[in-house]
C-alpha cells in the first residue's frame, strides 16, 4: 500500500507533552526502567503522532521538521519530501482489527498459479520430523556420517559372492542395530520438541469474539484479533498496544526470554486509542487498519501507521509488544495482533533447524577417511603382491593352468576387494554402538545430578537431548559482559588476610575434615577453619550474598602480603 499525500496528518493538536510516567509499583533493585527507541523514533505523548520522514528518522532531519510543524499558520511539508523513505516496498503488511474475513483474503504467490495465505496462524512447530518425514529424513542425516557410508560399502561388497569372505549379515545386523539406536534417540528427542510445541500452542489467552472476551488457545489467534492480557501473562504474538489500565496506557514488560535482560521496559499506546477505547464495546467496534513493514528479524525496529476514522497515526517499536515478553506491574492491557506464529520477530530470529555436527563427529569422520585410505593402500599392496605371486606360480606350474582360467589381473582385482572386507574390522562398529549407550547414560546422569538442582524453584537439570554432553564438551570459553550477572550486583566483605592475620567478623563455616570438597580444594585437615565462606558449598545466608558459584578471588602478592575477597 503506497504512502502518498493522503498520509499527511490532517490535524495536529498542540499542547505540553506529559512527563515520563514514574516507575510502576514493585520496581526495585534490578528492575530499572529503560525505554527502547528513544529520540525521534521514541514515544511522544500528548497528541497525535505525525509520520516521520523515512525509516529511522535521524536527529538531524527530524528536529528541523518538528520545528517546522510547530510554527503556526504554515502548512506541513509536501508528502513527497516528508515520506520519502516510506515507499511502497516498506509498507506491504496490512491488517484490519476485528475482521478475519478481510485479513484472510490476502494471498501470496508460491509457485506458478499456486498461492497460499499471506498471514500465518499462531501455531509454531520447532520439531524436526513428522510421521511421514521421520524415516527418510533420519536416514538422510545418518548417511552424513562417513562411518555409516563405510559400513554400507562393506555390506554391499559382502553381498557379492565372488569377492565375499564373510556373510553379509555379519556386518549388516550390527549396522541395522546401530541405525535403530540412533533413530530411537533422535525420535525421543523430537517427541520432546513436539510436547513443548503442544504446550506452547495450547496456552490460554483471552480473544475478543463478538462483544466479549473468550478464553481461547494461542493456536487460535489470527492477525487482527484483539487480545486481553493481565499481569504476569506472556505475550502470545507481536501486538500493537491499544490501551492499558496504567496512566497514559503505559505497559511494563520483561524481555528476559528474548534478550536475557531482567530490567523492565515500558511500552505506550497511542493517545487516541488510549482515550477512545475505554470499554469492551468500543473495542469490539474498533476497525482500525495497520499498515506496516513486512515481518523481519529486527527486534528493536518497527515502523508503520494506524488508519482510523480517516486519520493516520505513526507507529514505532515503542507501541509494539513482542511475542515472548511478560507483562509486569500492569493489571490489564489490550493489544491487536500484527504478526502471528512464524511471522513474529522472535521466530524470525530462530531460523531453520540445521543438522548439528559436533567437533567429535567431525573428528571421527576425518579419522574414518584416514583409516579407509590406509586400508585401501594396504589392500593395493597385498593385491599387487598376490598378482606377482600368482604370475610366478603359473610360470613354474604350467600344468595347473586349467585351475586358473581367469587372468592374473582379474584375480588380483577380486582379491583386492576380499582384502578390503577382511581389513574392515580396523573400524570397529562396536565402538559406535557403545558410544550411543554412553550418550544415553550421561544424559540420565545430568538429570540425576543433585548439584545442578535449583531448590528455590524446585527445578532439576534436564537434558533435552541425549547427546547434550557431547555438545557441552565443545565449550572452551565463557564470556560474560559483567560480573553482576553472576553475583546479582551484591558485594559483601567477608574477610581479609594480611601477613597471616585474619581481619573481619563474618562467621566462617568450617569445612568437614576429610570431606571430598576439602580434598578437592587441597585444604589441610588442621586448617579447614581458615578458608573463606565462598569456598564452602553452602553460602552464608546471614550475609545476604548469593554464592551459587565457588567464588571469585583476587590475589595481590607483594611484600609477603596476601589479600583475598569473595563475592
Amino acid at each position: 500500500m503506497g504512502t502518498g499525500p493522503a498520509q499527511t496528518p490532517r490535524s495536529t493538536r498542540a499542547g505540553p507533552e506529559p512527563s515520563p510516567a514514574p516507575p510502576g509499583p514493585g520496581d526495585t533493585g534490578d528492575s530499572d526502567l529503560t525505554q527502547e527507541g528513544s529520540g525521534p523514533a521514541g514515544i511522544r505523548g500528548g497528541g497525535e503522532k505525525v509520520i516521520r520522514a523515512g525509516i529511522g528518522d535521524s536527529p538531524g532531519r527530524g528536529a528541523p521538521q518538528r520545528r517546522h510543524r510547530a510554527q503556526p499558520g504554515r502548512a506541513p511539508r509536501a508528502a513527497g519530501t516528508q515520506e520519502q523513505g516510506l515507499g511502497e516496498e516498506a509498507f506491504t503488511w496490512e491488517v484490519q482489527a476485528n475482521n478475519r474475513a478481510y485479513n484472510v483474503q490476502f494471498k501470496e504467490k508460491v509457485f506458478l498459479c499456486w498461492q497460499k495465505k499471506k498471514y500465518k496462524t499462531n501455531v509454531i512447530r520447532t520439531a524436526k520430523y513428522n510421521f511421514f518425514s521421520f524415516l527418510p529424513l533420519n536416514l538422510y542425516e545418518q548417511l552424513h556420517r562417513v562411518s555409516n557410508l563405510y559400513f554400507l560399502l562393506i555390506i554391499i561388497l559382502q553381498s557379492i559372492p565372488d569377492i565375499s569372505t564373510l556373510p553379509w549379515f555379519s556386518l549388516g545386523a550390527p549396522m541395522v542395530c546401530l541405525l535403530f539406536i540412533r533413530a530411537t534417540r533422535d525420535l525421543v528427542d523430537d517427541i520432546g520438541r513436539h510436547k513443548s510445541d503442544r504446550t506452547i500452542n495450547n496456552r490460554p489467552c483471552q480473544i475478543l469474539m463478538g462483544k466479549s472476551f473468550k478464553r481461547k488457545k494461542w493456536q487460535n489467534l489470527c492477525v487482527g484479533d484483539v487480545v486481553c492480557l493481565h499481569k504476569d501473562n506472556i505475550v502470545p504474538a507481536d501486538m500493537l498496544l491499544l490501551a492499558s489500565t496504567e496512566p497514559s496506557s503505559l505497559c511494563y514488560v520483561e524481555t528476559v526470554d528474548i534478550d536475557g535482560e531482567t530490567n523492565l521496559k515500558f511500552r505506550q499506546a497511542l493517545m487516541v486509542t488510549h482515550k477512545e477505547l475505554t470499554s469492551v464495546k468500543k473495542m469490539a467496534s474498533f476497525q482500525g487498519t495497520v499498515t506496516c513493514e513486512a515481518p523481519n528479524s529486527r527486534l528493536h525496529h518497527f515502523v508503520g501507521c494506524l488508519e482510523w476514522n480517516d486519520k493516520k497515526y505513526s507507529l514505532d517499536i515503542g507501541n509494539l509488544l513482542l511475542r515472548g515478553c511478560r507483562i509486569r506491574n500492569t493489571d490489564t492491557c489490550y493489544g491487536m495482533v500484527i504478526y502471528a506464529g512464524f511471522d513474529t520477530k522472535i521466530m524470525k530470529n530462530c531460523g531453520k533447524i540445521h543438522l548439528k555436527r559436533t567437533k567429535l563427529d567431525l573428528l571421527v569422520n576425518k579419522l574414518v577417511v584416514v583409516i579407509f585410505i590406509s586400508v585401501v593402500l594396504i589392500c593395493l599392496v597385498l593385491a599387487f603382491s598376490f598378482g606377482f605371486s600368482v604370475k610366478e606360480f603359473k610360470g613354474q606350474h604350467h600344468y595347473l593352468s586349467g585351475l586358473h582360467a581367469s587372468s592374473v589381473a582379474t584375480e588380483a582385482f577380486f582379491i583386492f576387494w576380499g582384502f578390503l572386507i577382511l581389513l574392515s574390522v580396523t573400524i570397529p562398529m562396536s565402538m559406535f554402538i557403545l558410544s550411543e549407550f554412553i550418550y544415553l547414560g550421561n544424559s540420565v546422569f545430568i538429570n540425576w545430578d543433585v548439584q545442578m538442582y535449583y531448590q528455590p524453584q524446585d527445578v532439576p537439570a534436564k537434558a533435552r537431548s541425549t547427546s547434550l554432553n557431547d555438545h557441552l564438551g565443545q565449550v572452551e570459553y565463557i564470556f560474560s559482559d559483567k560480573t553482576g550477572t553472576l553475583t546479582q550486583n551484591i558485594l559483601t566483605f567477608n574477610k581479609c588476610c594480611i601477613n597471616g592475620r585474619i581481619y573481619g567478623v563474618a562467621p566462617t563455616p568450617e569445612l568437614p575434615a576429610g570431606s571430598s570438597i576439602s580434598k578437592g580444594l587441597g585444604v589441610p585437615e588442621n586448617q579447614s577453619h581458615v578458608w573463606p565462606q565462598a569456598q564452602h558449598p553452602h553460602p552464608n545466608q546471614n550475609q545476604g550474598t548469593v554464592a551459587r558459584w565457588p567464588g571469585f578471588f583476587f590475589f595481590l602478592e607483594g611484600a609477603s602480603k596476601l589479600f583475598f575477597f569473595s563475592l
